[in-house]
């Protein structure tokens, strides 16, 4: 099978961390408008996700690839990612409930980089050097300056427990994803993101069941906008574009760059919902961006 190149896969993951940007936004105007809890709006998240990719893989009628792998081998392997999947997005919606959108984003999208660059190096002998370290520190610098820095934030325990759980989460679907693309057990990115998708829905249905899957309150045109929206761009075409990408590139490269999300959800608040533009949004967007440039930089000059 034909791998994707590198060059390629780092475009798909900067679109996929602006596009997550978003998510966040549309997830805060479904909470603002309705009932829906977090374990429900991750279910419909799923549910439209894979729906939509579904139909897409449809409509395109192109043979599946060669695969080496066996049946059981597969359904671990997708079993694996669908479940880090629903730990990654409920935990974190869990946290930003429990301890706040600024602690719990920056523990999670935080932790997520160093357990994933640990991980990386351990158990897929990937160094980063000492530039990579830096950009590595820089972009959590970044994170810090534009989370923290944006106004007041109180640190609850069990917050940051779920967004640790989050970050483990996130880690473990990066380095799977990176060691199978490694093996030549990746799939293609849309096969593999349809079988995590339906794996994680169904992980969510007991969940999203428990907390009522349909708003009792509400407006429901508006809240199904914002649901198929969210199923659309920051999920279906998002994950596709993750899955294929960080198959191809290095785990550490892969959450850095994927650190976009806050940096969209930046510009999404100064452009969108009238946010004042503080010098803290500019100073943090500015060193994640200067972060992730360096290490597209880095992984490009070290596949040539």
């Amino acid at each position: 099978m034909r791998q994707l190149p590198v060059a390629r896969g780092l475009v798909y993951l900067v679109v996929a961390g602006v596009a997550w940007g978003t998510a966040g936004a549309a997830a805060s105007l479904v909470f603002r408008v309705s009932d829906l809890g977090p374990g429900a709006l991750s279910f419909w998240r799923c549910v439209g996700g894979l729906l939509l990719l579904v139909a897409v893989r449809a409509l395109r009628r192109t043979p599946a690839p060669v695969s080496y792998e066996t049946r059981g081998r597969k359904a671990v392997r997708l079993g694996v990612l669908g479940l880090s999947l629903a730990v990654f997005q409920t935990a974190y919606f869990a946290a930003v409930q429990a301890t706040g959108l600024a602690v719990g984003t920056v523990v999670a999208l935080g932790a997520g980089p160093v357990l994933i660059a640990v991980g990386a190096r351990v158990l897929l002998g990937e160094r980063l050097g000492v530039g990579g370290l830096l950009s590595v520190a820089g972009a959590l610098g970044g994170l810090a300056v534009l989370v923290l820095c944006g106004g007041d934030a109180a640190v609850r325990p069990l917050g940051v427990v779920w967004a640790l759980l989050s970050a483990a989460g996130y880690a473990v679907m990066t380095l799977l994803t990176r060691w199978f693309g490694r093996h030549g057990e990746a799939g293609n990115g849309l096969g593999t993101t349809v079988g995590t998708f339906a794996v994680a829905s169904l992980a969510l249905l007991p969940l999203g069941a428990v907390e009522g899957l349909v708003p009792h309150t509400g407006h429901h045109l508006a809240v199904l906008g914002l649901l198929a929206y969210i199923a659309s761009v920051p999920t279906a075409l998002a994950y596709a574009l993750y899955f294929a990408g960080a198959a191809v590139v290095r785990s550490a490269t892969v959450s850095v760059i994927t650190l976009l999300e806050p940096v969209g959800a930046a510009v999404i608040a100064v452009t969108l919902l009238g946010e004042d533009l503080t010098a803290a949004t500019v100073a943090g967007t500015a060193l994640m961006l200067a972060a992730v440039t360096g290490l597209a930089v880095a992984e490009a000059r070290s596949t040539r």
